[in-house]
């Protein structure tokens, strides 16, 4: 989900509600919300063309206000305009159909936007948004930053103009300067790192999925023969995803310092944190968690750097929401998280029935895989100035 700057919601869509949904077939559109949570796309299908289908956890918005999204069903990256009307090509940018699945994406404070396939290990890169200046900065594991890269999942820039790239089926995240990719390094975290996000100060929130726990270990190395080989391993870390608990069992999150060194406190697990996906920053620069869970179904507040903000006597990474997190509003399996500029904190249901998507299932579940629109809290954070391109930036 972005937020753009008349505070509209975009959702990126995986799948279409109510259709017999697969994990090998991605080919939900792009949805759109008025603040109030008023849908502003068309009904059923939302907005379709440009070579959309299937959006991954890739989607930006730049400061023209337009929609960038990478797909899986399609292998594209595709832009639409804040009317929702396609900019891309009817196939999508797809380099010839070189692309494979594609996971993050986003927009750069000098214009330029950079996106991820997880499939192929690829970089790819739009100069100042330009897709005729757009190329494949590489691919596989030959040469930097790919090299560096196993699955890579999403990425965010920082204050010195470094990419940090989250890697899903390893324990390590890379980095490198945007002016010049092949001077790579890596930095270690937990297992199965995803989500991450760059707080005011320049330190680096990762999302681990599977935290430290023994059965992660296990089911990431299969996964990771998968992916290194190219194919689908959706449905391996699904299933291991659904059997993590909180606490020892379950997820983590690793705090990274500017210059990649761990911050004290970290890792971060437990007090609702089960299987972490995303991560928001608001106003304040506390951390907002989303959870892609069956159990415990909330979402986290976490103090951030700046503890003057948070309760008397918090320190960076000392849970704020209660043992669970914050819950209700039919929350299901969660992937984004996203802050608006009125301080609404937005979550996606990603998955409803995670087992009539990837198994097979009695007919009367086949349709119940994808879950249920939006949950919004309102007015829960301290709000964000929008389209959030870099680093949050508080609203004064």
């Amino acid at each position: 989900m972005m937020i753009d700057s008349k505070g509209n919601v975009w959702a990126g869509d995986n799948f279409l509600v109510g259709a017999q949904n697969v994990d090998a077939l991605w080919a939900g559109n792009l949805s759109k919300f008025a603040p109030d949570g008023k849908p502003l796309s068309p009904m059923t299908a939302g907005f379709t063309g440009g070579g959309l289908a299937g959006i991954g956890f890739g989607l930006a918005i730049d400061a023209d206000d337009n929609v960038w999204a990478s797909t899986y069903g399609s292998h594209a990256i595709v832009k639409f305009n804040n009317r929702g009307e396609p900019i891309s090509p009817p196939e999508g940018y797809n380099f010839k159909d070189q692309l494979g699945l594609m996971q993050g994406i986003i927009v750069t404070p000098s214009g330029d936007v950079w996106a991820l396939g997880v499939s192929k290990s690829q970089l790819v890169y739009f100069p100042k948004g330009d897709p005729a200046k757009a190329r494949i900065v590489c691919e596989g594991r030959k040469v930097e930053p790919c090299k560096s890269f196993a699955a890579p999942f999403h990425l965010a820039i920082d204050q010195k103009d470094r990419i940090w790239v989250s890697n899903f089926v390893s324990d390590w995240v890379t980095r490198f300067p945007a002016s010049d990719p092949s001077k790579a390094e890596k930095f270690k975290t937990a297992l199965s790192p995803g989500g991450l996000a760059v707080d005011g100060q320049g330190d680096v929130w990762v999302a681990d999925h599977f935290g430290h726990s023994v059965r992660g270990a296990a089911v990431l190395a299969r996964a990771a023969v998968l992916a290194l080989a190219g194919g689908n391993f959706d449905p391996v870390l699904i299933r291991g995803m659904v059997a993590e608990k909180a606490g020892r069992e379950g997820g983590s999150f690793t705090i990274l310092r500017p210059d990649g060194s761990q911050a004290p406190g970290s890792p971060v697990s437990g007090n609702g944190i089960v299987v972490p996906w995303a991560i928001a920053v608001d106003g304040n620069d506390h951390i907002w968690v989303s959870n892609f869970t069956y159990a415990l179904p909330g979402i986290v507040e976490l103090c951030g750097y700046r503890t003057d903000t948070c309760p008397p006597g918090m320190k960076m990474g000392d849970f704020i929401s209660p043992p669970g997190g914050y819950v209700g509003g039919g929350l299901q399996m969660q992937v984004d998280i996203a802050i608006d500029p009125a301080g609404d904190v937005w979550v996606s249901n990603n998955w409803q029935d995670w087992e009539a998507g990837i198994e097979r299932v009695p007919e009367a579940r086949s349709t119940l895989a994808a879950g249920q629109g939006l949950v919004v809290f309102y007015g829960m954070a301290k709000p964000v100035r929008p389209p959030q391109i870099g680093p949050a930036r508080p609203i004064e």
